[in-house]
């Protein structure tokens, strides 16, 4: 049975059949001894250290067509990497193959359409550096090394959402391949079940080889980063929500408890220590975002930096150090009453500081809230997110760190939709795939997976079982 199959060597693997994949295809096959095979394993999460039998770096349609049928006719399990930041290490395989997209990142513009068309191993870095001559954007996540596939079949929540929508909203169209190893186009006029599916469904239907999103003007966009002492974070906080109840679609961003950096802007006695955050993005002028933030700017900040600067600049911002042991999960919430908001700051007390560990608030709303609701995105209603996000070095923080974001969840549980984005968590039990796909779209999607995986391939993801399963 898919998703059963035990841990296997490169001895197992038929070294013919082996061979012949080398010969056949445009990029590097690596098996374990090849000088690049633990670079090219490496993920996000450093917790995870899954060890492949064979990682085929695919660099064409065609390569990625030849590592699945060699996969199944070899029996192993496989799996799908783009950008690598699964929590749950879902882009690697302990003793199957994982098919690694990364050398498939080519973007092209469209100005006059407005549309961008790119492959499916490139990271938010390839897709905003290609629009940003333009000046046009579409919705990306909020670090630039996040991979374009993973982040927007599973919905696609970053900087821009409340403006222009999540990036399922700007998909066009979807090329992939199948299990059976056949090319496939999905849009709203082809296979539009399948292109349904691939609103927050991931990657249970195939690979995805390029994606086809709308764009919009977008010039540049102002940063804000506010600084207070952890004891202000509830005063803060409330003052942050009270201001989204009536903010515009402009201004995103979240509240953010971290480490504070070691930068001239910050204070000394925050420097290395926790510190409750305040990042405005404001998609225009730092004038206007001024005005609109004001109530924000009032609250007698300690440390702050502003800039007007590109949309792709923004994104390498706050990236995230790889090499860190990572465990993240989220709360979609309906409401935030004071009581929830003193519960939340509490918590970032907890966090293990200093690390680049985040403890963070995102509004939602404006054009997230006003998308499309047929389609399996449950959580886009939502007024917040709370999202722990865990990066820490010593193994022996392993438990504490997994608690505190546990235990987040627990305090925050009264006022839960149920939802989840599942890109912001990783395995945590089939309960929490369904509320992330939303219960009354699971049949409807096990169909889609049934037509296009029926033996269930593709299962290293928030797996949709196909019926015959």
């Amino acid at each position: 049975m898919p998703g059963t199959r035990q841990a296997r060597s490169v001895t197992d693997v038929d070294t013919a059949a082996l061979a012949g994949l080398r010969d056949s295809f445009a990029g590097s096959v690596l098996t374990p001894g090849d000088f690049s095979y633990d670079d090219a394993r490496t993920i996000f999460n450093a917790m995870i250290g899954l060890r492949p039998s064979v990682i085929a770096q695919c660099e064409t349609p065609e390569d990625i067509a030849r590592a699945i049928r060699f996969g199944r006719e070899q029996d192993l399990e496989i799996s799908v990497r783009g950008g690598g930041h699964s929590v749950s290490g879902m882009a690697l395989t302990d003793g199957g193959i994982m098919i690694d997209l990364r050398r498939m990142h080519a973007a092209v513009v469209d100005p006059d359409a407005r549309t961008v068309r790119i492959a499916g191993g490139a990271t938010m870095s390839h897709l905003d550096r290609a629009s940003e001559p333009f000046g046009l954007a579409t919705t990306g996540g909020r670090v630039s090394t996040t991979g374009v596939g993973g982040f927007t079949l599973g919905g696609g929540s970053g900087w821009l959402d409340r403006r222009f929508g999540l990036a399922a909203d700007n998909l066009l169209s979807v090329s992939l391949v199948t299990a059976d190893g056949n090319w496939v186009r999905a849009s709203d006029d082809e296979n539009p079940e399948l292109f349904w599916a691939l609103h927050g469904g991931g990657g249970n239907f195939g690979v995805a080889t390029s994606f086809t999103f709308r764009l919009h003007p977008l010039p540049g966009v102002t940063a804000m980063l506010l600084l207070w002492p952890p004891e202000a974070g509830p005063e803060v906080a409330r003052a942050y929500r009270d201001f989204f109840e009536s903010a515009p679609d402009e201004i995103g961003g979240g509240l953010i408890y971290l480490t504070g950096p070691d930068e001239e802007w910050v204070p000394g006695h925050l420097v290395n220590r926790l510190a409750c955050a305040v990042l405005v993005v404001y998609t225009g002028q730092e004038a206007e975002a001024r005005t609109v933030a004001g109530p924000l700017l009032s609250l007698g900040h300690q440390g702050s930096m502003a800039a007007e600067m590109p949309y792709a600049e923004l994104q390498c911002m706050l990236d995230d150090p790889p090499g860190y042991r990572n465990y993240w999960t989220a709360e979609h919430l309906s409401r935030l009453p004071d009581e929830a908001v003193d519960l939340f700051c509490a918590r970032a007390h907890d966090m293990i500081v200093p690390s680049p560990s985040q403890h963070v608030l995102f509004p939602q709303g404006g054009a997230t809230a006003r998308g499309n609701k047929g389609y399996p995105l449950p959580w886009r209603g939502a007024a917040w997110v709370a999202h722990p996000f865990g990066l820490w070095e010593d193994p022996a923080d392993d438990a504490r760190g997994k608690q505190w974001a546990r235990d987040v969840r627990t305090d925050l549980k009264p006022w839960s939709t149920g939802a989840v984005f599942l890109n912001f968590i990783g395995d945590e039990g089939r309960e929490r795939v369904v509320a992330g796909l939303g219960a009354d779209h699971v049949d409807r999607l096990e169909a889609v997976k049934t037509l296009y995986d029926p033996d269930n391939v593709f299962h290293r993801n928030h797996n949709i079982k196909p019926h015959a399963a």
